[in-house]
């Protein structure tokens, strides 16, 4: 049986900031900005929602008199995308279980993108 997958961590701007987040722990709100292309408005909602949920802290303070505002993530926001993960991995089958590790890797290292055999897969369908 399927486990159901986090709908919090099932947007793909709040996934994408949890996994580049995964990578470094922390960062600047504009850094998040600049890798994930949202819009600061839509990056500031999505980053309440993973703070709500505890998934993320939001740090806020001044850096030579300019506002600064920096999101950490917690111990509770890698247990819910490492679960993620796993949810995914058995959506995906244990069958070639480290071929799968290294494509869901590029996948969060690099963003949410599409895989070049999932691309060429969808090219030849249309």
């Amino acid at each position: 049986m399927f486990k159901d997958l986090d709908p919090i961590l099932h947007s793909q701007l709040r996934l994408a900031v949890i996994s580049l987040l995964m990578s470094v722990k922390e960062s600047g709100f504009t850094v998040l900005r600049e890798k994930t292309n949202a819009t600061a408005g839509n990056l500031s909602v999505q980053i309440q929602k993973l703070k709500e949920v505890g998934y993320i802290d939001i740090i806020k303070n001044f850096k030579d008199n300019y506002p600064q505002t920096v999101c950490r993530i917690t111990p509770k926001g890698i247990g819910a995308f490492q679960e993620y993960v796993k949810n995914l991995q058995d959506y995906v089958g244990k069958k070639n279980s480290a071929e799968n590790n290294l494509r869901f890797r590029d996948i969060w290292e690099n963003g949410v993108r599409l895989l070049p055999e999932t691309r060429s897969a969808l090219d030849q369908r249309h």
